[in-house]
C-alpha cells in the first residue's frame, strides 16, 4: 500500500474511492451546497479544502476522542464533489469489467475503510497554512482541467499536487491526485492489480476487510 506523508492527499484518496451510500450522498448535498462551490475546477479545490480545514480546527479535540465523525466529516463536506465511481474503476483497471456489482462495492467499502484506518490520525494534524491554491486558467468550454496546488510539507518543503477533474451535471468533480508527476490512482492499479491477480479480487477484498476489523473499524 502506498504510504504518504502529506495528510491532506490522504483525505483526497478516501474522499475519492469513498463509501457511496445513499445516507452520505444526500445528507453532504444538503449540508454543503452553499459551502463548497463546484461550477469551477478552482473554486472547488479552494472552497472544499477551506470548508475542511475550517471543521478540523474548530472541532479537533472532538473527532480525536471519535474517530468515527471524521468519516462523518469526511463524507458530509468532500465526498459529493468526488468522482468516486469513475476512480474505482480505473484504479480496479481490468477487474472492474469482470468483478460483479457486490464486489465492486465491497472494494470500494473495504478500500475506503482501510485508508481511513492508517490515515485519519495523520489528517486530525492538517491545518490551513499548508496548502496554496495555484489560480489555474479553464476555458468555460472546458469539460476536463487539471488544478495546480502546492502543499508544505511539516519541514518546510513544498510538494506540487494537481488534481485532475471532470465536468458533470452536478459540476466539477475530481478524479485523481497527481503528485510530483505521480498519479495515485495509476499507482493504486498498479497495487492492487498485481496481487488480485495473484490471490483474485475476493481475496483482496477481505483482506482490507479483516485489516479493517483489526483496527477498530467494521469490513
Amino acid at each position: 500500500m502506498i504510504r504518504s506523508p502529506i495528510p491532506l492527499i490522504l483525505l483526497v484518496l478516501v474522499t475519492m474511492l469513498g463509501q457511496v451510500t445513499a445516507l452520505a450522498q444526500t445528507k453532504a448535498s444538503t449540508v454543503n451546497a452553499s459551502v463548497v462551490n463546484a461550477s469551477e475546477p478552482n473554486a472547488l479545490i479552494e472552497t472544499a479544502a477551506n470548508a475542511m480545514i475550517s471543521e478540523l480546527e474548530s472541532r479537533r479535540a472532538e473527532l480525536r476522542k471519535d474517530p468515527a465523525k471524521l468519516g462523518e466529516l469526511v463524507d458530509r463536506i468532500l465526498l459529493p464533489h468526488f468522482d468516486v465511481n469513475h476512480a474505482a474503476r480505473l484504479v480496479l483497471g481490468k477487474h472492474w469489467r469482470t468483478a460483479t456489482p457486490e464486489q465492486r462495492q465491497q472494494f470500494i467499502d473495504a478500500f475506503y475503510g482501510s485508508l481511513m484506518s492508517n490515515y485519519g490520525d495523520a489528517l486530525l494534524e492538517f491545518t490551513g497554512d499548508r496548502i496554496k491554491v495555484l489560480p489555474t486558467p479553464v476555458p468555460a468550454d472546458a469539460v476536463s482541467a487539471s488544478v495546480r496546488t502546492e502543499v508544505r510539507r511539516s519541514n518546510g518543503t513544498r510538494v506540487p499536487v494537481n488534481y485532475s477533474l471532470r465536468k458533470s451535471e452536478a459540476g466539477w468533480k475530481v478524479w485523481d491526485v497527481v503528485i510530483e508527476g505521480i498519479s495515485y490512482v495509476k499507482s493504486f492499479r498498479e497495487d492492487f492489480g498485481a496481487e488480485i491477480d495473484q490471490k483474485g479480487l475476493d481475496a483482496v477484498i477481505q483482506r482490507l476487510q479483516a485489516q479493517n476489523r483489526g483496527v477498530g473499524r467494521k469490513g
